[in-house]
């Protein structure tokens, strides 16, 4: 089964990376996230790794997160192109942005 949307932390500069994956030679430029309480168009880039990828960057303390968190990881992911991506409740993701702060 393919990864179609990563979360990683990244401690240095404490700012967590939505990855997701895009079918297709195109990647997006922006990244609508969407919670029940917030929704969000983020700046995106394409990845580095050989997998065609997205990536949008947010700061470990942003309310979207905390947004994201309060629906135990049950969120969309919309970007230009690509089937919107609905995401199950997972505890996982509410456990990368806790340890990223």
């Amino acid at each position: 089964m393919e990864t179609a949307l990563s979360l990683s932390c990244n401690p240095a500069d404490r700012t967590i990376s939505i990855a997701r994956t895009i079918r297709g030679t195109n990647t997006a430029s922006t990244m609508t996230l969407r919670t029940e309480t917030q929704d969000r168009t983020l700046q995106a880039r394409p990845a580095t790794s050989q997998a065609p990828l997205s990536v949008a960057v947010v700061a470990a303390r942003d309310p979207l997160l905390d947004a994201i968190a309060l629906t135990r990881g049950r969120f969309a992911v919309e970007t230009p192109g690509q089937p919107t991506l609905y995401l199950p409740a997972w505890a996982e993701v509410t456990r990368v942005i806790e340890d990223c702060r």
